[in-house]
């Protein structure tokens, strides 16, 4: 068969709690444009998907025609590439199982795949990243959640229903605090944003001595870290008690899994070495002895939202062309 048209872009779309961002990428992971929407104002799938149909095949006849374009790929909170489903998300609006990639595909009449955030991360970094190269990584993201995807022998590992990975669901504290999942003691309750931020307001009111932290108009991860820099002491007890859970639970991640590194994402992470090298110090203590000194932790060095677009563009590559039109 002649094709006379070789289709060389993609769409990347990715879904966050508060803004969801979409590009057209073209084969070489460059992005040719780019635009965002609140992902807050569309309570409703319906209307959401609505939006995100508008909204891309505006960005995409604006850049190129939709003839260019082979197939969509999205990063998402609880999604499940298995399935193409967003399920049970604790931090977005849409409640049960929400078969997102084929409302999309029905919509658009185009391929579209669906996969989770952190899949989709580990997807960028393996194809974009320092962990070009890499044959057994891990990937955790640590953001409004925490979660995590496993390479192993260059391939990410799914799981037996695409569940894999859930690391911000593991029981750290039992008994702890309330997670979104409905469990109690999950290690993103500590790790991830709203966890770091309630570590701040403990720490502050178990102590009455002086701190910057005190007089922030707003706490944020960004000026709890800034503050421990400047030599804060509850500030740097804030990345200490984080530091403590995460170490831990990177070090148990490790131990059974073995893998070359460890790289870190997210708000949470972000330029912050002094709370790299905590967790360093908690996960070395506590990883099996004959791997200590041996896994690298990494910050990634891609703009987190770039990542994820890349990421899902990866996606989209993968899946198996579909048009209804074309």
């Amino acid at each position: 068969m002649l094709h006379e048209r070789i289709k060389t872009r993609v769409v990347g779309v990715d879904i966050n709690v508060d803004q969801t961002t979409y590009a057209v990428i073209d084969i070489r992971g460059h992005i040719i444009a780019r635009d965002s929407f609140s992902s807050e104002d569309y309570p409703k799938i319906n209307d959401y998907i609505l939006k995100l149909s508008e909204s891309i095949l505006e960005i995409v006849e604006a850049n190129g025609g939709y003839e260019s374009v082979r197939s969509i790929g999205i990063s998402a909170p609880s999604a499940n590439q298995v399935t193409g489903c967003i399920e049970n998300a604790p931090n977005l609006p849409w409640k049960g199982v929400v078969p997102l990639a084929a409302m999309l595909r029905d919509s658009l009449g185009i391929a579209v795949v669906l996969g989770n955030d952190a899949y989709s991360f580990a997807l960028g970094e393996h194809a974009f990243g320092p962990a070009h190269g890499m044959k057994n990584f891990i990937l955790v993201t640590i953001g409004s959640g925490t979660g995590s995807r496993f390479f192993s022998n260059g391939e990410v590992y799914n799981g037996n229903h695409g569940f894999s990975g859930e690391v911000g669901h593991i029981c750290v504290e039992p008994g702890g605090r309330l997670c979104g999942c409905g469990k109690r003691g999950c290690l993103e309750t500590y790790t991830a944003q709203k966890g770091f931020i309630q570590t701040a307001r403990e720490v502050l009111a178990e102590s009455e001595l002086p701190s910057t932290l005190r007089s922030v108009d707003k706490l944020t991860v960004r000026a709890i870290a800034e503050e421990a820099v400047a030599g804060d002491e509850l500030a740097k007890e804030v990345l200490h008690r984080t530091a403590e859970y995460l170490g831990l639970a990177l070090a148990n991640y490790a131990s059974l899994v073995n893998p070359e590194a460890i790289i870190l994402t997210g708000d949470v992470t972000k330029g912050d070495q002094m709370l790299l090298e905590m967790v360093n110090e908690v996960f070395e203590s506590h990883v099996f002895h004959n791997m200590k000194g041996k896994v690298k932790l990494l910050l990634s060095q891609i703009d987190e939202q770039e990542l994820n677009l890349l990421g899902a563009s990866v996606m989209a590559w993968d899946v198996k062309e579909y048009s209804l039109f074309l």
